[in-house]
């Protein structure tokens, strides 16, 4: 077993967590949601300080890894974008193109699994959802409460299945 292996993991969430999408929420804000143009702006999304500087803090003692509810076409551009703003190299989980289930359940899937296998230390996130479901489920979760809300992403997320 590796040092990288035996470490804890810390999980963090991507969108309004370390990055900020308040720039292209207006493509959901109207009907139909333009889904296509929203992922596409993502490369383009500010770093949120709080969050960023949280996921570097954690990568002293734990392996980090990204847990987003952005769909797998979107690898690239998401792994582009956490190089670009210096986030520490982890395992980045996606939700599968076609899977249309509310983040609180595809998450604490995947959390569930890295949990067989290691220590997770923490879940940071700002889907209250979803936080709320990993500490029933006994994870230790910090809100990530530094980018403002969007009723409309929270719908998108668990109405819809989309991020």
């Amino acid at each position: 077993m590796t040092e990288r292996s035996r470490r804890p993991i810390a999980v963090f969430d991507i969108d309004n967590t370390l990055a900020d999408t308040a720039h292209r929420q207006r493509f959901l804000e109207r009907g139909p949601r333009d889904w296509d143009a929203f992922f596409a702006a993502a490369p383009h999304d500010p770093p949120i300080a709080e969050g960023i500087a949280l996921a570097v803090a954690a990568a002293e003692e734990c392996e980090v890894v990204y847990l987003t509810g952005r769909p797998e076409r979107c690898r690239r551009d998401t792994l582009d974008w956490l190089a670009a703003h210096g986030l520490p190299e982890g395992r980045v989980h996606m939700r599968r193109n076609a899977d249309r289930r509310p983040a609180r359940h595809t998450k604490l899937e995947i959390l569930g699994r890295l949990a067989e296998r290691r220590e997770v230390r923490v879940l940071v996130d700002d889907d209250e959802m979803v936080c709320a479901a990993a500490e029933r489920a006994g994870f230790t979760v910090v809100r990530a409460r530094w980018a403002d809300r969007s009723a409309v992403l929270e719908q998108a997320q668990e109405g819809e299945g989309r991020t």
